[in-house]
């Protein structure tokens, strides 16, 4: 079992930036491929960024590349994602996801998913 628990979220004004937490537990966290997913009101969750267990190779969606960092630290069992020049689109539920066997590519899927955390709410003001 892996228990994820999203931080960070907060309303930020376009053009800001701000840095999202997962906090997780559980034994397979360190070999786990870990994400970040978004959900907007009316809108499909859909994929956000990747990053294997290792840390060393990372995966983005077109909407955040070049905006956006993923990170993890598997010693404090915890994945992050720093996001700079914000949009209005970019207003959404923020999820945290883990995949016990799941490849950078296979993890663009929610259906690769093992685990979700609860969300937390990010909102950017134009």
């Amino acid at each position: 079992q892996v228990q994820l628990v999203e931080s960070g979220g907060r309303l930020v004004q376009a053009g800001g930036s701000l840095r999202l937490s997962c906090a997780g537990s559980g034994r397979p966290f360190g070999t786990s491929t870990m994400g970040w997913f978004r959900q907007a009101p009316g809108k499909e969750r859909e994929f956000v960024a990747a990053i294997d267990w290792s840390g060393t190779s990372t995966a983005y969606a077109d909407s955040v590349k070049g905006r956006s960092t993923i990170s993890r630290d598997n010693a404090g069992n915890t994945v992050y994602l720093q996001m700079h020049s914000l949009k209005p689109e970019d207003t959404a539920v923020y999820y945290c996801a883990a995949a016990l066997l799941s490849t950078l590519a296979t993890m663009r899927s929610v259906g690769a998913v093992d685990y979700w955390g609860k969300g937390t709410l990010v909102t950017v003001s134009s």
